[in-house]
């Protein structure tokens, strides 16, 4: 049976795929909600975003895989058949996981960013649409795309190592 390649295909891989797909979300979604609430770009709020990135990723990094990665798989499995395309399968993955992601991180960087305050939930209800948008089409077009040429490139190695010629 033919392996795919374009997911992973053990932990370590695993790993690989989801710290690539994590860290460009990330970088992307505090950039860009950062620039946006200043209202302008400058060495203040790029060393802001500096400074959040890397709690963020840890964040995002306990929080998919543990909670939301396996709620999203769940939803998958239950929204596709087996006969499925890979494609409708990602699809519905992707749109399930930044769900999740984005109602949880849209509390969370409005936490980060202002301590909590009463206005965290009328903040999320703002907020939360335009995150959820900007991220699904991040994830479907680009990042997850991009995750996945990582991991048929390391899968390509792989193959071409474990390829040993015989000699005539």
């Amino acid at each position: 049976m033919q392996q795919e390649k374009r997911l992973p295909r053990n932990g370590k891989e695993g790993f690989i795929f989801g710290a690539v797909i994590c860290t460009l979300t990330v970088i992307l979604m505090v950039s860009f909600n950062a620039i946006y609430f200043a209202g302008t770009f400058n060495k203040e709020i790029a060393f802001a975003i500096l400074k959040v990135i890397p709690l963020a990723w840890v964040i995002v990094m306990v929080i998919e895989p543990a909670f939301i990665g396996r709620i999203a798989e769940g939803l998958t499995k239950k929204f596709t058949e087996p006969t499925d395309s890979f494609n409708s399968k990602i699809l519905f993955r992707i749109l399930f996981t930044v769900l999740g992601m984005s109602i949880i991180m849209t509390f969370i960087g409005d936490i980060i960013s202002n301590g909590f305050h009463a206005e965290l939930f009328s903040n999320w209800l703002r907020y939360w649409p335009r995150n959820f948008i900007i991220a699904l089409i991040a994830e479907s077009l680009i990042i997850q795309p991009f995750a996945r040429f990582v991991i048929v490139k390391m899968h390509e190695a792989q193959d071409k190592k474990a390829f040993v010629p015989t000699n005539p």
